[in-house]
């Protein structure tokens, strides 16, 4: 059955990619916008493969341990469009919180960061994916089969959202208007992908931005009075981008800061476990602590015109009685 369903996202989704791609090319070389490279496009279909191998190795066990669970739901749902529409809550809701563990924890990060090494944005980088995140991924949809949801229902769900989620990867696609408020947009996606502080780990939701919204993690794309152009992939971009690479450097780095003498045994748990970026001597900095820097960096400076104290900023300038200024 799962092979069955597999069949029909597949039918369905492949002329559409076809088509999405190559409109982008089209309008990237009408705009003389080189949007796409073929080292990128060969590595992004490349990963999706070794994904795609990967979750065909973990599939049965996947489905196993689903149905375990299952066994013990706590409800029985009939088909119909309620099952689909909660299903499709509930999945994606996991989902987020999958993807924000990948943010969060360096050991995670390790296999997410696949996904965030490009340094293009085009509908070819949806499927740069996590090869080994197929090895744990259906772990997150245990409490979907304990809320009675059937496995393989599951599992079409989530490929399903995985269209979605692919589609969210362009340039082209500007604001949405309403729709902004309830799913997640390209323009959402874009400053999910961005290295800038203000945008690091910001916008996990595959289908709805609400998870964002309502658990802490969203932010709005920002037009260039604001804030600077979004800058793409990863904030130390690699200097040998192979296949081999970009799916295990960030296991390299950790092993090497697990070996390292100056730190003690919690600190090297801190470099497995704890946040992208953490460091015990501050070599390093995670993305609270860029975020943090960036707005001490931008508060106001002060300037001296005329006798009178200005605070400039980026957008405004207020005008603040010298005598108060200290």
């Amino acid at each position: 059955m799962r092979a069955l369903y597999d069949q029909i996202v597949l039918l369905f989704s492949t002329p559409l990619y076809v088509l999405v791609i190559g409109a982008e090319l089209l309008i990237s070389h009408l705009e003389g916008v080189r949007a796409y490279s073929w080292k990128d496009t060969i590595q992004n279909f490349s990963l999706s493969l070794l994904t795609g191998l990967a979750d065909l190795l973990m599939r049965g066990i996947s489905l196993i341990v689903l149905t375990f669970f299952f066994q013990y739901s706590l409800a029985n749902w009939s088909y119909s469009v309620t099952y689909w529409v909660i299903l499709l809550l509930f999945t994606d809701m996991m989902h987020y919180w999958l993807h924000r563990l990948g943010h969060q924890c360096r050991f995670f990060w390790a296999v997410h960061v696949n996904h965030h090494t490009s340094p293009h944005f085009n509908f070819s980088v949806g499927f740069r994916s996590g090869v080994l995140e197929p090895f744990y991924s259906f772990l997150f949809f245990i409490p979907i089969a304990l809320a009675g949801f059937r496995p393989i229902d599951i599992f079409f769900m989530y490929s399903v959202c995985q269209v979605w989620a692919i589609l969210t990867h362009t340039e082209k696609v500007k604001k949405l208007g309403w729709l902004e408020y309830i799913f997640v947009t390209p323009s959402h996606h874009r400053v999910h992908h961005g290295s800038n502080p203000k945008y690091l780990d910001r916008n996990m939701g595959t289908v709805f931005i609400i998870w964002d919204k309502m658990f802490g993690t969203f932010q709005k794309e920002l037009p260039p009075q604001e804030y600077e152009p979004i800058r793409y992939g990863i904030t130390h971009p690699l200097e040998n981008n192979s296949i081999p690479t970009i799916i295990f450097h960030e296991w390299a780095a950790i092993m090497k800061d697990m070996r390292r003498k100056d730190a003690g045994f919690k600190q090297k748990l801190m470099y497995l476990f704890g946040p992208p970026g953490w460091s015990h001597d501050g070599q390093r900095m995670t993305s609270e602590q860029m975020r943090r820097q960036e707005h001490i960096k931008n508060k106001k400076v002060p300037s001296i015109k005329k006798g009178n104290l200005y605070y400039i900023e980026p957008s405004t300038r207020v005008k603040v009685n010298k005598n108060k200024a200290g």
